[in-house]
């Protein structure tokens, strides 16, 4: 090996050797931050206990606890509470998962549906916001999937839509974004010594096809009876000559 080839090397290992003893100290000595949802301990648990709202006007409230399936894949540290919430036309359901120290709780959300079946409309889904009027008129950002189902019903195939609504909050952030998600994630660490505990929060409502827009207003509707309950951070606030309708 020549001279030059055997300096890039011993370079390039050092600087492997370097990345490595930075990534184990900042695991080590990393501190994890605050929630974005209100949540409160568990005597004896690792995990917090989400608050959902139980009395959002126009709604009935159901505890939805997930899948041991799903819970016994999850990090122990791992948050979570799901829900139900009925109105007069049908059922909207509430998801809040939240990470503790292993940031894999969180994977990307169209791994949701698709795993149960659902086949998504990437022509009819985006990014987009939702008006969400308390504690002050914002607009927040999230991803509408717009997805479809066929199954079997009474010897008969049937196909269901759907409309799936995301985010993700942590401390005094807020995003659609998946990417963007792990890129402050990764900068806020280097920056602070703090692992960002984001929450991904989602909900679901089943419609007949071309329903979509209809569902899509109920569960904007349900976001605007429960979020200003249980969320703690929020993008910046509109102008007020933005505000006026």
């Amino acid at each position: 090996m020549k001279g030059r080839e055997r300096k890039l090397l011993t370079v390039g290992l050092s600087l492997i050797l370097m990345t490595a003893g930075v990534l184990l100290y900042m695991k080590s000595h990393q501190r994890l931050g605050k929630p974005g949802v209100l949540a409160v301990t568990v005597p004896g648990s690792p995990r917090l206990h989400i608050e959902l709202p139980t009395n959002a006007p126009g709604f009935t409230f159901k505890e939805a606890p997930p899948d041991e399936t799903v819970t016994n894949g999850l990090p122990k540290d791992t948050s979570f509470r799901g829900a139900v919430y009925q109105d007069a036309e049908g059922m909207i359901q509430t998801t809040v998962v939240m990470m503790g120290t292993d940031r894999t709780s969180i994977h990307r959300p169209q791994f949701c549906l698709t795993g149960q079946g659902w086949t998504i409309d990437d022509a009819r889904s985006e990014i987009t916001t939702v008006r969400i009027d308390k504690p002050r008129p914002v607009d927040l950002p999230v991803v509408k999937l717009i997805a479809k189902k066929t199954f079997e019903k009474d010897g008969k195939q049937v196909t269901a839509a759907g409309v799936y609504v995301y985010w993700f909050v942590a401390d005094e952030a807020v995003t659609a974004d998946y990417r963007q998600r792990l890129w402050w994630m990764a900068e806020h660490l280097l920056r602070t010594g703090e692992l960002q505990r984001w929450s991904y929060i989602s909900c679901f409502a089943s419609c007949a096809p071309g329903q979509e827009d209809r569902a899509y207003r109920r569960i904007q509707r349900l976001m605007n009876n429960t979020l200003p309950e249980y969320q703690l951070a929020w993008p910046a606030p509109l102008a007020t000559a933005s505000v006026a309708r």
